[in-house]
């Protein structure tokens, strides 16, 4: 039986977010720049290079390659602290402010299971730092966060293995989404309700 490809850690903070930007990111490898992912992209400079230090009890690795066989899923972790037993501590690093779902509370999930697979403990815990607020806020890997990193896997490998994109939001999300131009929410929602107004009009 053949392996599927491995799936990356941020298609399920896009998908979590949008699935059709997921789907314009991982399976069309559509990108385009604005302020928004500018900005990521400084903050993320600051742990893009790989290192290992250490400080007061922790090792501290930055730029982590994560994997897990188990649910096929491959990235690399902003930072990873280690305790004096070894236990991990992913932490996130975002540079805008708390989004009210739960998107990046899902990746730093898929980064604690991957971790837990790679190192054989568990991990309880990781944090998501505000690059805004330069606040970390600890967040508990629940029972409910690893069912929806579960849940999000299958649903983007079956968005994946469709090759078929999904219809556009076009709601708020989209005024901050780089890929607005691509994406053309407006005008695809417009043609689609045109089409339905002429069925209407048919009929049965």
């Amino acid at each position: 039986m053949e392996t599927p490809d491995p799936i990356p850690i941020s298609a399920l903070q896009h998908w979590s977010y949008c699935p059709r930007q997921c789907a314009l990111i991982h399976q069309e490898q559509a990108f385009a720049e604005n302020v928004h992912t500018a900005r990521g992209r400084a903050v993320h400079a600051l742990v893009d290079e790989a290192g290992i230090e250490h400080r007061a009890g922790l090792r501290i690795e930055r730029a982590m390659p994560l994997w897990s066989e188990g649910l096929g899923l491959v990235g690399k972790a902003d930072v990873v602290e280690f305790d004096g037993d070894g236990t991990p501590f992913p932490v996130e690093y975002k540079h805008g402010p708390r989004r009210q779902r739960l998107h990046d509370e899902l990746q730093l999930a898929a980064q604690a299971l991957c971790l837990e697979e790679m190192t054989g403990r568990s991990v309880p815990a990781g944090a998501i730092y505000q690059h805004g607020s330069r606040r970390r806020r600890r967040v508990a890997i629940s029972d409910e966060l690893r069912q929806a990193v579960v849940a999000a896997v299958a649903a983007v490998r079956a968005m994946m293995s469709a090759g078929v994109l999904p219809p556009p939001a076009n709601d708020a999300r989209c005024r901050a989404c780089s890929l607005i131009e691509l994406c053309q929410p407006a005008a695809i929602a417009g043609r689609d309700r045109y089409r339905q107004l002429l069925d209407e009009l048919r009929g049965p």
